[in-house]
Parts: structure tokens; C-alpha cells; sequence
């Protein structure tokens, strides 16, 4: 994936870490976490006070590793500052510490080729 920026030796723009050759490796549940942003853009997130793991109790899978590589990747932006509103986080009653996670213009980037590719979750 490239940035779409003229870096000339890339990584000077900060878009895009790096677009040696436009590889972008994701892993299962970062291609499943990915599609459902395509379907929501913004999606819960919390987590403990004592912790800075990452909790989506909205599918039965564990997506904590999967937010932090998108994350890493910065295709996904987590914000504990920025609760959903209107968003029962009744099942986050452990996690106090709430707030949202969405695409970033990278991620959003990297969805659209997922999708021109066909790549499905």
C-alpha cells in the first residue's frame, strides 16, 4: 500500500511507515476487525484503569491483539477520551475505562484495497 505522497525516500511524510515495496501484512483478525469497520465506523473499546490491553466484547473472539497491531500499523485510531454516545457499555461494567476506535485515513486506505481485492473477513 502506498502512501500517496510524494516522500521520495518514504517515511518523511509520517503517513505511511514506510511503503517499502507496499506491503501490508495483516493477520486473520485484523482482516475480520478491518471488515467490520468497512460496516460501522466507529466501534467500543475499553479497558481496565491498570492495564493497557485493549477490550472488544462485541464479537465472541478476542480482538485485543488485533487492535493493538492495527494500531501499530496505524490503520485504527483508539481513543479512551472519546466515549460512543447513545452506546450502552453495560458489558464493559469491568472495564472502566471506555471509549471508541476508528479507522484512520491509512486504515481507511487499506479497507478499500481489501475490498477492490476481494479480500474477505
Amino acid at each position: 500500500m502506498r502512501c500517496g505522497h510524494d516522500c521520495g525516500s518514504c517515511g518523511s511524510c509520517g503517513s505511511c511507515g514506510g511503503c517499502g515495496g507496499g506491503a501490508l501484512e495483516l493477520t486473520e483478525q485484523e482482516v475480520e476487525l478491518l471488515g467490520r469497520f468497512a460496516q460501522i465506523p466507529f466501534l467500543p473499546v475499553a479497558r481496565r484503569w491498570d492495564s493497557e490491553t485493549p477490550v472488544y466484547l462485541e464479537e465472541a473472539a478476542d480482538f485485543s491483539a488485533a487492535i493493538v497491531g492495527l494500531q501499530l500499523k496505524r490503520l485504527i485510531r483508539v481513543d479512551y477520551d472519546l466515549p460512543l454516545v447513545n452506546f450502552d457499555y453495560a458489558a464493559y461494567g469491568a472495564y472502566p475505562c471506555r471509549g471508541s476506535m476508528a479507522l484512520t485515513e491509512r486504515g481507511q486506505a487499506a479497507v478499500e484495497l481489501l475490498e477492490i481485492q476481494g479480500v474477505e473477513p
